[in-house]
This record gives C-alpha cells, sequence and structure tokens, in this order.
C-alpha cells in the first residue's frame, strides 16, 4: 500500500511559496557552469559569422531564382 506521505503533492495541497521558489532558482543557478568572457567572446563571433554566411547563401539564392523567373516569364 502506498505511504500517505507520499513525496509527490496533490493538486489540491499545492500552493506557491514565492520565498521557496526564489531559494531554489538561487541554488540552480548556482549549478549553471558559466563562460568566461574569451568564450563568449568566440561563440559570438561564431554565430556572427554563421548568420552573415547564411543570410549571404539565401541572398544568392534570392537573387539567382528572381533572374530565373524573369527569364521564364518573359
Amino acid at each position: 500500500m502506498a505511504d500517505s506521505k507520499s513525496s509527490v503533492a496533490k493538486p489540491e495541497d499545492r500552493s506557491f511559496n514565492l520565498v521557496q521558489f526564489l531559494h531554489e532558482v538561487k541554488v540552480e543557478m548556482g549549478k549553471v557552469s558559466w563562460s568566461d568572457r574569451r568564450e563568449l567572446a568566440v561563440y559570438t563571433g561564431v554565430v556572427t559569422t554563421t548568420v552573415f554566411v547564411v543570410c549571404l547563401l539565401i541572398w544568392i539564392c534570392d537573387s539567382f531564382f528572381a533572374r530565373l523567373f524573369d527569364l521564364i516569364l518573359k
């Protein structure tokens, strides 16, 4: 038979406790591994470069298909 003091709260037993929530957030944030400044700069550069390259590829494909459709429709 199940224990009457189960660790899972029943829906009617739940209530929001702001102090407990903020304490749990603080504990969890302490477990996060934060990047250092150099690592953050490198990742930002990689993302910026990748976005630029993808935008360039989309622009090239768009220009190609626009000219192709202009030739077909004329």
